[in-house]
């Protein structure tokens, strides 16, 4: 896809206009790639904007590296690890843009992203949070730049393979929104939060984060609360970036884990009550089904690759006492209530 370049401003100094978007990015551990990023957003970046970099107590020593390499950007370095969430609502509270925009660190903004999401916001304004498309490390399509709700179907398609037998079905793999292939503009339950437009004023009155949340399932849920109030997020293929995803998580099945627990904590937030006990079996029944399947098919055909998936379902199946009531209830902290 081939776009006429947008020209840099030029001419005499002026005024530095105001940012039109507040671009934050919550950096841990990845120094190479934050510093990759930053560069990629400050080439590609022509609408007015700032940039707002909290480092979470990087111990490769980002927060100096990025201070040293980008000292007009505003660094906030913690002495703790905030995580994403309160990272993205302390980084909040310093912005002045018209938009938020969450950006993460192991990302490179491609053909004036920014830009491009900035003007397609100002095009649909009712959607009041905005996405693009992402590719993997290879310039393959990551599906998961937008995705479908949690919801009782999607958890029984996942429970039973039909997802996995079925990946480009929008019926049985709703989730995924598997029948989409992300080269048009629709309107989607969900942005992830890798590349996630939003109004600043609709983040405020939102709260910001949930931050019962300690790690995934963020987006989701700002989304639906988001979308009872109105807004309609919406995603367009024209603002296109690279997502390197999951370079600062830990090993797969760790990450799997938390990513079980706050699908339990949406059960448990924002299921009607006659749905949880189904919903919270379905979820248990989604990594043993699997695990079991890979058992299967690794004795039926000796290939090791469904072993290890085997195993790493094992793993998240064996821990399922420490996801399945979901992250504990928290007082607000700067986000919504719990």
């Amino acid at each position: 896809m081939h776009h006429a370049p947008v020209p840099a401003p030029s001419g005499p100094a002026a005024e530095v206009p105001a940012p039109r978007v507040s671009i934050l990015v919550i950096s841990y551990n990845t120094q190479a790639m934050t510093l990759d990023c930053l560069r990629s957003l400050q080439a590609e970046t022509r609408v007015p904007h700032e940039v707002i970099v909290v480092d979470n107590n990087s111990p490769d020593r980002s927060a100096d590296a990025i201070s040293a390499a980008f000292p007009e950007y505003r660094l906030i370095a913690s002495p703790d690890n905030l995580g994403f969430a309160k990272g993205n609502n302390v980084a909040a509270e310093e912005a002045v843009g018209d938009y938020l925009l969450l950006l993460n660190p192991d990302t490179v903004v491609l053909d004036r992203a920014i830009d491009r999401l900035v003007a397609f916001a100002d095009a649909n304004p009712r959607a009041g949070i905005w996405g693009g498309r992402t590719l993997n490390g290879d310039r393959t399509l990551n599906r998961m730049s937008a995705f479908g709700d949690l919801t009782l179907w999607g958890l029984f398609c996942r429970a039973s393979g039909l997802a996995v037998a079925f990946p480009r079905s929008d019926l049985l793999n709703p989730d995924e929104m598997g029948g989409w292939d992300r080269s048009t503009e629709r309107d989607v339950d969900v942005v992830q939060g890798s590349f996630f437009l939003i109004r600043r004023d609709l983040w405020q009155r939102m709260g910001g984060f949930d931050l019962t949340f300690v790690m995934y399932g963020e987006e989701s849920d700002l989304c639906r609360r988001a979308r009872a109030i109105g807004a309609q997020p919406r995603m367009t293929p024209e603002a296109t970036i690279v997502h390197y995803a999951g370079q600062s998580s830990r090993k797969r099945s760790d990450k799997e884990i938390l990513v079980f627990k706050a699908k339990a904590t949406m059960i448990r937030r924002h299921f009607p009550a006659w749905q949880q006990p189904l919903a919270r079996f379905l979820l248990g029944l989604w990594p043993w089904s699997r695990m079991a399947s890979g058992d299967l098919l690794a004795r039926l055909t000796g290939r090791r690759r469904f072993a290890e998936a085997a195993a790493h379902w094992r793993e998240v199946w064996s821990a399922r006492e420490s996801w399945r009531k979901g992250f504990p209830a928290r007082p607000p902290e700067g986000g919504a209530t719990a």
